[in-house]
């Protein structure tokens, strides 16, 4: 079974990942800025640490699974939250680079987070092969992925897992869900700009293929294959939740509550396909959204105080 060190682990992908390894066995390190308040989130078996250098030199790391980084959709953009986005996902990335060129063995493979504004806006489909824009969130991904990609120089195989919206119990469904549930919700600007979203359930899996299997290596797209408009997305979300949906946020107001953030995360969209693991065989168990959206406000509603 695998030894796998895991940067953000208390996250939200995180804690549905580490609950999945340790039905597999695999043996999981975490690395946390706070310990005490993992401990609450993540399976017993997992090992908690808050610094490197509580892992033994002669200890064997098999994986790195790099998910760490400061939230991008919370609030406005200044330059400060700018610079702490780099530095929490670069910074922490060359910090791990440092260390491991320091130990007599590299780990064998990096799974390393990214995310599909590596793109930048774009309504034509878009692959693995497909370049960037220029943007502030492709500056932040390419440079991300440029200190993940170091480790080629340790002989480790790396994974750049650029993901799109992903659909949970917490993160950006849980933000829409209220307005929605009051009859409150609508399409964003023209809601032409395409959402590239995948299920919680096929985010683990799509990490977990990642892990162990040898032959992938470079930019993998973590989305469903079947993105949507924002349009397309409000309206399967009411009827999923049986509530009308016919206030839009104007494109301007979007600019002006969330600037910068706003137009690249809410106005400007990404038709992202996971070409490179549906050639391989990877089969998603969610690959629509309304079966996707269906499943996790059934379980939402069965369960409403699950984290």
């Amino acid at each position: 079974m695998p030894t796998i060190l895991m940067t953000g682990g208390s996250g939200f992908i995180g804690r549905h990942f580490c609950r999945e390894a340790d039905k597999l066995g695999w043996s999981m390190i975490v690395l946390s800025r706070n310990v005490n308040s993992a401990k609450d989130l993540l399976p017993n078996s997992t090992e908690l640490i808050s610094s490197l250098d509580e892992i033994s030199s002669d200890r064997k790391i098999d994986t790195v699974i790099n998910l760490a980084g400061e939230p991008l959709a919370e609030k406005r953009w200044t330059e400060s939250r700018k610079k702490h986005f780099y530095s929490s996902r670069s910074g922490l990335t060359d910090g791990l680079y440092k260390f491991f060129s320091h130990r007599k063995s590299a780990p064998d493979s990096l799974i390393s987070g990214s995310a599909i504004g590596y793109y930048g806006p774009g309504s034509e489909p878009m692959d693995e092969s497909s370049s960037g824009k220029s943007g502030f969130s492709h500056s932040l991904c390419a440079n991300w992925e440029s200190s993940a990609l170091q480790f080629e120089k340790l002989g480790t195989r790396v994974c750049l897992v650029r993901t799109g919206i992903v659909l949970g119990e917490n993160g950006a469904l849980a933000k829409m869900l209220p307005p929605f549930k009051w009859g409150l919700g609508g399409p964003i600007g023209d809601g032409l700009q395409f959402m590239s979203w995948i299920h919680i359930h096929d985010m683990v899996e799509l990490l977990k293929y990642c892990v162990s299997n040898t032959d992938l290596k470079g930019a993998v797209n973590a989305t469903a294959p079947s993105p949507v408009t924002n349009r397309e997305f409000t309206q399967i979300l009411a009827t999923v939740i049986r509530r009308p949906a016919f206030l839009p946020m104007p494109a301007f107001m979007v600019k002006l509550l969330f600037g910068e953030m706003g137009l690249e995360l809410l106005l400007q969209g990404q038709q992202v396909i996971p070409k490179k693991v549906i050639d391989q065989g990877f089969e998603f168990k969610f690959p629509q959204l309304q079966p996707a959206l269906s499943d996790l406000i059934h379980k939402s509603s069965e369960n409403p105080k699950k984290s």
